[in-house]
């Protein structure tokens, strides 16, 4: 195929070619051409333009198929538009020649057709040029038209289109003869013919005025003649044709000069209106010419013009446009409404006819209204509409108060307005239902009364009024859920009062019955009484209904159908009432068969019609239970349901016998009956009722074989039961599409209805499978089939194979028997032989070139596609045949048989799946593969047909997932953006082809998950590039792909669609909304703010604050007032909360990429570096500003997605300084958004879930100390308490309009919010209070923050005693909610304080998501108050009214047993211990981190207090689950500061241990008193044996726990790992910081553990901590610069002079064991440094030599002083010594000098002897090597220091020697006052340490002082020198010596405090 991309063909390669390569390669070279003309220059096409014109010309002799011979034409075109035009003319005298030609043989036909394309390119791409040939050119194609076939006459009005569109207004001359041929065409026997008349009256009708003045009439009869018989693709070319031709009679100016000449008139809608309501209504027969049927009345219109009609009203609006149908609307809806009206009784003379037509009324007003109008027009429209309904209303009042009962049954105008009626209230209901929450304003509005006009016609006399009434009452309740209750209320209390009524009886229950069908939609849900009330109303009304022969009919069917609706509420609600619905079950069917005999003999008609009523119902209402209540079907419920089965079949078999006996009335009733049984027996499992199998077998195969189900009929069973793949096949009706509502009913053939309400008034509860529109079950004749069949295949499953159906013998027509080979594998399974599959292959491969028969090659295609999916990797041996078999029939099927090709689509798409990754290859034979597959599809694309462009598209997406790189991206996107956006196909659907649509979004999803941004770059390229001919939206230029998707969103109902389109603006975001964060942002803010102007009306400020405060809350308020035009108009409410959830993605998408996006100083510098950065911090005020509009819409799911944005805002930003203002945040300045946003979600009527979210909101503002100020935060916390006010009332006080655990969802979201802001109150005020202590933070954040950290507790302060009960109260809620359900009789029978018993199950939900909160805070409480209980009614002086007992902490009212305090505080304390451990022990994988976190914090403030610590300590049992319970948690949970936290309680633990031990010790000693110490008991684990049991041992567990923290931090401590016991030199390393903690707080733990035993018991553990604290030190003894100690090092040398200092080591039974081990720890330590394997270096020596130290201070001196230890130690401190360090020589000799001081001599002594002479000497030396930087000069001054302290402590004999040393080392740094001024600061602060020491010295040892000065005049004259120098430079400027104060010494200091 290479060897085809050239200009010129190489006719070499190709003679060389066979027949089907040669089509390949010349369209292969045609589609290279057309991309290299465009881009070759102009010269160069010049050159070669004669041999190319030749050879393109001499291609239409060699008989071109259909997509070669338009690319052929395109290329010609396109040639002569950039090169010389001169020779055109021979070339159009060609063709004209080629078309003229008398040869009619098949064979020729190819090259005719290519000549005809040809010309009709030409003159497309050359126009005007060619004016002067061109009558000459449409005479000539006319006059071949009337001896052409189908396919000529089809190209031949393509051509002539493509000739009008390029010569515009020249082409006038014939425009008649054009108009006269497609007048024939469009009502061709062809259907490809009539689209392509269609679309050339299209492109005439642009300039011929006639069509749409003088001709108007008769153009639409035209149209209305070719709808007749036509298909979907006629309907929707046609439609678009009669739609544009009227819409431009309306709108055309006409110009002057002709209107003078043709007189014409301006066209008024009514007459457009009129005319195609004629169509709608009298279809094709005319005005005047009504035929002899018409006026006998017996024709009625052929459906498929009606449909066709109605497509057309649609075209013609949406080509009107919105704004033009707001103006008209009025008169736009009486003329739709008056098309089913009583003027013409012929449209719904039968209830088909009615039905079918009320289904085009419904489609025109949804289309229109729907599609076309903004929020605010379809709220006018809906009063519009309810206008109507009143209207209509009067006329039925009118009539029913006629007194004549004759004239008024009779009436007509009922029954007439009857349709109106229904049309109407089902588009009301639809339109409230897609409005939402924005619909309140229409329904607050008195003046338009919805609701009462609605309810008023429930009691229409007409049955199907009645249904549509009660789907609106559903719709609306769904719509807003606020007024579910209220109208339920309404409903219900009508249908009591209203008994003796049979409309209202029937009426009021639909409207129960729908609104209860409501329910499921509604989260917020409706009390929980009501199912009682109704129970009890059905049951009312089944009681009754044979009391009164007129009303019994009507109350079954009422009875039965509320209790059917009620199932709907689910198990909950149901379980209360399931006694008496099985009772009622029980008694509507005789018990025995003898029963059912009496009563067959008894009855008559009437009340068999009951019967049958009844009996049918309660089959419905089984039904319904078995289908929503599954979690109430345990065995014994079945059982019970089981009794009257056998009966209900007996009575289905003895049906016919009494048809017979009492005729037609019973015959509905009946098949009812049968379907219901079926129904139900569809859902249980076939065991129930096997031993009715036959009798049910029997009936079914009768109802399936029955002859008078027409064969129109079974179309209907198709959907259901076919693969989607054959039903397109099938009939394109089947297919799904934009009119399938409408186009639904040409499947049934025309005396058939399609499915409306009024067949089965039960599916009204039922939810319905297309969304928002009202339930369609097919009439009883039909839907029995329906159910009949499902429920065979339910048997037949279950039968087994025993009756397996026999194949009729009768001849298998070729096409049958082509799908039955492929549907075997399909549902079979795959194709195990290759010589079966090839014997398949072949006969298909014949059958599919039968090119005489269509339907034979579509279904062969059709099969073979199926083989090929079920053959897998069998089929690889036919991939090559069968792909040149399918290019070859591409290339070479007739566009007008779109069918062969979308099949051989599907061939296609299964060979691309079969060869799957392989694709990818290099080697010729794949190449060649991928190349044939990729020329597939680019014949496919070019395909004029929708679904065969569908194909087109899955296929290249599925290249494009198994070879990305050779799918070419750009021409994909551009043929998709083409697709989605083309404006011209109708106004604003984009290709009216759903499945098209589907196909583009699909693979635009799968592009843009590998490269979002290359698509959106390729359509923004698209748009800028685009030509005239593509009228691509324009705003794809602004808003690029993204923005264009968004609109699509906003109009697109399909729901399929709609998910695509998110998921693919989803993943864009994903990928690409970091980079181009502006574009993003504006985009949202677009869509929301779009809608803004009709939000400002809810914000009003409804507070009275002070004056000063309104100010800044009302300027929030003001939305825009610049009036730009927004790219988006009116989005819906939907699109709008999809925008505010691409916000919050935004954000999260930001938080993972550069920091500076939450750094506003950062970004402004980065900004200012590259103006091109941009960060989300500098959009702040868009992101408030986005919150703001969706928190204050009126759609409460906007609401909602506005809060959580704000949420969010909150969340990331509220810690990001204000660099401008130091000490302030950059949100601060938006409290007033904030407030203000918050402020309308506390209002009485808003919804619970949206005071809930509020709450959150309003708790995080709070929390997050963006606001110090009081006064500002008051705004907000007063929000806060007004809910609380709202809430202490309990569960009583809140609103009935919801389901119970609506209420406990909001107390539970206040309480939440309050404990939030409690906690964090204390938080800041802990954190301010202790530095405070240590006055470090400077005063002025004290002055701002502690004043605000105070006050916040304060706020909280005034409300507490009422919040600590209510918090109480709901975690005594929540505990009893989650204990096991065996102790659930023990539960409270009226609830808890916030949940009722019934409605537990959904309370639930709400208690996990707030008790976390809620328990910190609690505990919290609890400590602050210490545990003392306060008077009952202290706080109660706080409460609006007082608190109900139920909500008081003790519990039930019974308060009987007054509790001590004591008692109260156990029940307390174990209150929140037990929740805490309940939740610990088994930790749900969906428990969050913020409960478990504010669960530990929880234990850790209750354990602050002494008394729960004591509870603790007294309670080992309890101890040691904690600890098992902390420990499970650390090994379940990785996150370090959940294992933190535990680690805290753990001390916690311990400490109360300790605490305990030492109270009884102490206590048993005063006990005791003079007793002998030895008799004491010991107190303390370990006992006297020394003994830990595990499981029954505190100190165990504690080990368990802590060896699991280190381990998991250090392997290596692990014996088992390191594989020996002993000490192992491995590299010590740095853990991270997360680790060190944990480490450091194990330690920690371990250190505290002997205090907590015997001293028996501590011997038993000594081992254990000594290794494993040893262990950390050798692991982690890191050397860090500087000669700091790690953190690790750090806590392990804390923890070691913790337990070397214990007690323990002296107490006298256990001081020897204690001796022992310690020195072995010595051992161990020192041992560490001693070279095993020359790896010591590795070690930090200053850790080591600490560690030592730490020893020799901290233990009783016999540990170290044996002489073998000792010894050791000296080594230690000698080797040290010498190290050349500096840092490490300072911490020598700090180390040092604490031994040399320690008060013992026996301890210190020995290191004095051994090591002052090498000290002396190294000071000494320093005298030669002068210090060099301040390191150097510390490790002087520190070794004088150490001189110096041994001066102190030496004996007097001694002290003369060592200050004699000490005075020449001294003086040897002083310097003269010549060369102080010169020297470096290292030497002059050594001069002045020395002198300042010297001066020290003198006085104190004067003696001394005076000897060495007369032994040495030299010292003596250096010291005089220098005092004289000092005090020279002391006049200069008066000097201190402060600077002396070195700056290493504060660490040492705290070394020192740290350990020693």
């Amino acid at each position: 195929m290479e060897l085809a991309h050239s200009l010129l063909l190489n006719e070499e390669a190709y003679n060389q070619l066979g027949e089907v390569q040669r089509a390949e390669f010349i369209f292969d070279w045609l589609r290279y051409l057309e991309k290299l003309l465009l881009a070759t220059s102009r010269s160069d096409v010049r050159e070669k333009q004669k041999t190319l014109v030749e050879q393109l010309l001499s291609l239409l002799n060699s008989s071109p198929g259909p997509p070669t011979r338009k690319l052929l034409a395109k290329n010609l075109g396109i040639l002569y538009s950039i090169g010389d035009t001169f020779s055109v003319y021979e070339t159009i005298d060609k063709c004209n020649d080629l078309i003229r030609s008398k040869d009619d043989s098949p064979s020729y036909l190819p090259t005719k057709l290519a000549a005809v394309v040809c010309l009709g390119s030409l003159y497309k791409k050359l126009g005007r040029i060619l004016v002067n040939t061109f009558t000459d050119t449409v005479g000539n194609i006319l006059k071949a038209m009337k001896s052409a076939e189908s396919q000529g006459r089809y190209e031949i009005m393509l051509s002539l289109q493509n000739i009008l569109n390029g010569l515009g207004a020249a082409a006038i001359p014939c425009h008649r003869d054009v108009y006269k041929a497609a007048k024939s065409c469009l009502t061709d026997r062809s259907m490809a013919v009539r689209c392509a008349a269609a679309k050339c009256l299209l492109e005439l009708q642009k300039e011929a005025i006639f069509m749409w003045s003088t001709d108007l009439d008769s153009v639409a009869t035209l149209c209305f003649k070719s709808f007749e018989g036509s298909n979907y693709d006629v309907r929707i070319s046609v439609s678009k044709l009669l739609g544009t031709v009227l819409a431009k009679a309306i709108i055309s100016k006409h110009p002057g000069a002709a209107a003078s000449r043709q007189s014409m008139r301006r066209v008024s809608l009514e007459e457009v209106l009129e005319l195609l309501g004629t169509g709608f209504l009298r279809g094709s027969s005319g005005f005047l010419r009504a035929s002899g049927d018409m006026l006998k009345g017996t024709s009625s219109v052929s459906r498929d013009v009606r449909v066709g009609v109605t497509q057309a009203y649609v075209v013609f609006v949406s080509t009107l446009g919105g704004t033009w149908l707001e103006k008209n609307f009025a008169a736009f809806l009486s003329h739709i409404l008056s098309l089913v009206s009583q003027s013409h009784p012929k449209a719904t003379q039968t209830q088909t006819d009615a039905v079918c037509g009320r289904r085009c009324v419904s489609f025109i007003l949804r289309a229109t209204i729907g599609g076309l109008l903004g929020e605010k027009a379809q709220i006018a429209a809906a009063k519009d509409i309810c206008q109507a309904i009143w209207k209509l209303k009067k006329v039925m009042d009118a009539v029913m108060s006629d007194s004549n009962v004759e004239t008024r049954l009779g009436s007509t105008d009922v029954t007439a307005s009857q349709h109106m009626l229904v049309c109407a209230l089902q588009e009301l209901g639809n339109l409230t239902y897609s409005l939402g929450t924005t619909a309140a304003p229409l329904l607050q509005d008195s003046s338009s009364g919805i609701l009462d006009s609605v309810i008023s016609v429930i009691v229409h006399p007409s049955i199907s009024v009645r249904l549509a009434a009660a789907w609106c009452l559903h719709c609306i309740a769904v719509a807003l859920p606020s007024y579910l209750t209220p109208l339920l209320d309404r409903c219900l209390e009508r249908l009591t009062v209203l008994k003796s009524s049979p409309e209202a009886v029937t009426g009021f229950s639909f409207a129960v019955a729908a609104l209860l069908g409501a329910v499921k939609h509604c989260p917020l849900g409706i009390p929980h009484g009501k199912g009682k009330i109704i129970m009890t109303l059905a049951e009312d009304l089944l009681c009754s209904a044979a009391q009164n022969s007129r009303l019994s009919a009507q109350r079954t069917q009422a009875g039965w159908l509320l209790i059917a609706a009620l199932m709907t509420l689910g198990p909950a609600v149901v379980s209360h009432h399931l006694a008496r619905v099985l009772l009622l079950w029980k008694c509507v069917f005789p018990l025995s068969p003898k029963d059912l005999e009496t009563e067959k003999n008894r009855g008559d008609s009437f009340t068999w019609q009951v019967t049958l009523e009844g009996r049918a119902g309660a089959l419905c209402a089984v039904k319904s239970f078995v289908s929503h209540c599954g979690d109430l079907l345990t065995g014994e419920v079945i059982q019970r349901l089981l009794p009257p089965l056998p009966c209900a079949v007996d009575l289905l078999t003895q049906l016919s016998s009494v048809l017979k006996a009492y005729g037609s009335p019973l015959k509905t009733p009946s098949l009812v009956y049968r379907q219901r049984l079926y129904d139900l027996l569809i859902l249980l499992p076939p065991e129930t009722y096997e031993g009715n199998l036959c009798a049910i077998l029997k009936e079914l195969a009768a109802d399936l074989t029955a002859s008078d189900i027409q064969v129109a009929a079974s179309a209907f069973l198709l959907p259901p039961l076919c693969h989607r793949d054959d039903l397109v096949i099938l009939s394109p009706l089947l297919q799904e599409t934009d009119h399938r509502f409408i186009e639904e009913q040409l499947l049934l053939g025309n005396g058939i209805a399609c499915g409306s309400l009024e067949y089965d008034p039960y599916a009204i509860y039922e939810k319905d499978v297309l969304g928002d529109s009202v339930p369609k079950p097919l009439p009883p004749v039909l839907s029995v089939i329906s159910s009949a069949v499902k429920l065979f295949g339910v048997v037949c499953a279950h039968v087994g194979e025993a009756q397996r159906l026999k194949s009729a013998r009768d001849v298998v027509t070729r096409t049958g028997y082509s799908l039955a080979l492929g549907s075997l594998h399909r549902y079979l399974g795959g194709i195990s032989s290759s010589q079966h599959l090839n014997s398949c292959v072949g006969i298909l491969y014949t059958l599919s070139q039968d090119s005489t028969s269509p339907d034979v090659q579509t279904w062969a295609l059709h099969s073979l596609s199926l083989i090929i999916d079920s053959a897998g990797p069998l089929y690889h041996m036919h991939v090559e045949p069968t792909l040149s078999l399918i290019i070859m029939l591409l290339l070479n099927v007739p566009p007008t048989h779109a069918e062969v090709q979308q099949s051989l689509g599907r061939c296609l798409n299964a060979l691309i799946t079969t060869l799957g990754p392989e694709l990818q290859g290099n080697s010729t034979s794949i190449s060649t593969l991928r190349t044939s597959c990729l020329l597939g599809c680019a014949v496919m694309q070019d395909n004029p047909d929708c679904l065969v462009q569908a194909q087109a598209i899955c296929c290249l997406q599925q290249l494009h997932m198994f070879a990305p790189r050779h799918v070419n991206l750009s021409s994909l996107v551009s043929c998709l953006c083409e697709i989605l956006l083309d404006n011209s196909v109708l106004v604003n659907l984009c290709s009216p082809y759903l499945l098209l649509r589907r196909a583009v979004l699909a693979c635009l999803r799968q592009l843009v998950q590998r490269e979002a941004a290359e698509v959106s770059e390729h359509a923004v390229m698209l748009a800028k590039d685009s030509r005239e001919e593509l009228t691509l939206d324009a705003n794809i230029r602004e808003v690029g792909l993204e923005g264009a998707l968004l609109t699509l969103l906003d109009k697109e109902t399909d729901q399929k669609l709609c998910n695509d389109i998110k998921e693919t603006l989803n993943h864009m975001l994903t990928s690409m909304a970091v980079d181009k964060l502006s574009f993003w942002l504006k985009l949202c803010k677009d869509v929301l703010a779009a809608s803004a102007d009709f939000t400002t009306v809810t914000c009003v400020d409804t507070m009275q604050e002070e004056e000063g405060d309104k100010g800044d809350d009302a300027s929030v308020l003001t939305t825009r007032n610049d009036d730009k035009s927004y790219p988006f108009t009116n989005p819906r409410w939907a699109t709008r909360v999809f925008a505010a959830e691409c916000v919050c993605r935004i954000i999260n998408q930001c938080e993972n990429a550069h920091s500076a996006h939450f750094d506003i100083a950062l970004a402004q510098e980065m900004k200012k570096r590259d103006s091109r950065n941009d960060f989300l911090v500098l959009h702040l005020a868009d992101l408030i500003r986005m919150a703001f509009m969706a928190a204050t819409d009126h759609s409460d799911q906007l609401r909602l997605s506005g809060l959580e944005t704000l949420l969010v805002v909150i969340r990331r930003f509220a810690a990001i300084p204000e660099p401008e203002f130091p000490g302030h945040v950059i949100l601060e300045q938006y409290q007033a958004n904030v407030g203000a946003a918050l402020r309308p979600a506390f209002a009485s009527e808003t919804p619970p879930d949206v005071t809930a979210k509020a709450c959150q909101v309003c708790s995080a503002w709070i929390a997050s100390g963006v606001v110090s100020d009081l006064n500002d935060l008051r705004r907000v916390h007063q929000l806060l308490v007004s809910s609380l006010t709202k809430i202490q009332a309990g569960k009583e006080a809140l609103s009935h309009l919801y389901n119970e655990s609506a209420s406990t969802m909001e107390i539970l979201a206040v309480l939440k919010a309050w404990a939030e802001v409690y906690i964090i109150a204390v938080e800041r005020h802990k954190s301010h209070r202790q530095p405070l202590k240590t006055t470090t933070c400077s005063e002025e954040s004290v002055r701002n923050g502690s004043y605000s950290s105070d006050g916040l507790l304060d706020l909280v302060h005034t409300d507490l005693g009422t919040l600590s009960r209510l918090w109480l109260a709901a975690l005594q809620d929540f505990a009893l909610l989650t204990l096991p359900s065996e102790f659930a009789s023990q539960l409270p029978v009226e609830g808890g304080a916030f949940y009722t018993a019934e409605t537990s199950e959904n309370a639930k939900l709400h208690y996990y998501n707030s008790w976390a909160l809620i328990l910190h805070a609690t505990a919290l409480w609890l400590t602050s108050t210490g545990f003392v209980v306060a008077d009952p009614d202290e706080g109660v002086s706080h409460l609006s009214r007082p608190v109900t007992p139920t909500s008081m902490c003790q519990g039930s009212s019974s308060g009987a047993t007054v509790k001590s305090p004591e008692d109260v505080c156990t029940d307390r304390f174990h209150l929140i211990l037990g929740i805490s451990v309940e939740f610990l022990c088994s930790l749900r994988s969906d428990a969050t981190m913020e409960s478990i976190t504010a669960c530990l914090h929880a234990l850790q403030a209750l354990l602050d207090v002494p008394w729960p610590r004591s509870k603790i300590g007294s309670d080992q049992d309890l101890g040691i689950e904690l600890l098992n319970v902390l420990h499970r948690v650390i090994l379940t949970r990785e996150s370090p500061s959940i294992q933190l936290a535990s680690l805290e309680v753990v001390r916690q633990i311990i400490c109360a241990a300790q605490e305990h031990v030492k109270e009884k010790r102490r206590s048993a000693e005063v006990d005791d008193g003079a007793a002998e110490k030895e008799t004491l008991p010991e107190f303390g684990e370990g006992k006297d044996t020394g003994g830990l049991v595990p499981g029954k041992s505190l100190v165990f567990a504690t080990l368990e726990l802590c060896v699991c923290i280190l381990v998991r931090q250090l392997p290596e401590l692990n014996p088992k790992l390191t594989g020996s016991p002993g000490v192992k030199a491995t590299k010590p390393q740095v853990l991270s910081e997360d680790g060190s903690r944990l480490v450091s707080a194990a330690l920690v733990i371990l250190s505290e553990l002997p205090a907590v035993c015997s001293p028996e018991g501590s011997i038993s553990i000594l081992p254990t901590i000594l290794y494993l604290t040893i262990g950390v030190l050798r692991e982690t003894a890191v050397k860090l610069p500087g000669g700091q100690l790690s953190s690790t090092v750090a806590a392990s040398l804390q923890a070691l002079k913790g337990i070397l200092s214990s007690p323990m080591a002296r107490a006298e039974k256990s001081h020897t064991a204690w001796t022992d081990l310690l020195r072995s720890a010595l051992t161990t330590v020192l041992d560490c440094w001693d070279p095993v394997d020359g790896t010591h270096q590795e070690l930090d020596e200053i850790s080591l030599l600490t560690a030592i130290t730490v020893f020799i201070l901290s233990t009783s001196p016999e540990v170290t002083t044996i002489p073998c230890l000792q010894k050791r130690c000296i080594e230690k401190f000698k080797a040290t010594l010498e190290i050349k360090d500096p840092v490490v020589q300072i911490k020598t000799y700090q180390l040092l000098l604490s031994i040399f001081q320690y008060p013992n001599p026996a301890v210190s002594y020995p290191y004095i002897y051994s090591l002052v002479s090498s000290i002396v000497e190294k000071l000494q030396e320093i005298d030669q090597r002068k210090p060099e930087d301040t390191t150097e000069l510390q490790v002087f001054q520190e070794g004088i220091k150490v001189l110096e302290a041994l001066v102190a402590i030496a004996e007097e004999q001694h002290r003369s020697q060592l200050v004699a040393c000490l005075l020449p080392i001294l003086i040897s740094f002083l310097l003269d006052d010549n060369t102080l001024g010169s020297a470096p600061s290292i030497m002059k602060s050594l001069h002045d340490f020395a002198l300042q020491h010297l001066m020290q010295i003198g006085p104190q040892y004067s003696s001394v002082f005076k000897n060495v000065m007369a032994s040495s005049p030299a010292l003596k004259a250096r010291l005089e020198a220098a005092i004289k120098g000092n005090q020279e430079s002391v006049k200069v400027k008066i000097p201190t010596s402060k600077h002396t104060k070195n700056p290493g010494k504060n660490a040492s200091i705290q070394l020192k405090t740290n350990f020693l």
